[in-house]
């Protein structure tokens, strides 16, 4: 039983690899115009996404939030430690 499954398995994979192929060549025959379609291009401004995530940060109280757990979380530890 276990063995007529393994044998179905692999002859699947055999089969998807002959669609990976087949896929492979028509992505080729594409024109290029096609392969351009999907594709968005926005300019990326890094300095102000991570201000703009900070000022939402601080904004929202988090920054407090995570101060007073690490400060928390750091005495559970220094207490339950042994030696």
């Amino acid at each position: 039983m276990m063995i007529h499954v393994m044998q179905e398995m692999t002859s699947w994979l055999v089969g998807m690899t002959h669609w990976s192929d087949v896929l492979q060549t028509l992505h080729w025959q594409l024109p290029h115009d096609w392969v351009v379609l999907a594709q968005q291009f926005k300019e990326t401004d890094l300095g102000g996404d991570v201000s703009k995530a900070w000022t939402q940060f601080v904004k929202t109280g988090q920054v407090w939030a995570f101060l007073v757990g690490l400060i928390l979380g750091y005495l559970v530890r220094a207490m339950t430690t042994y030696g």
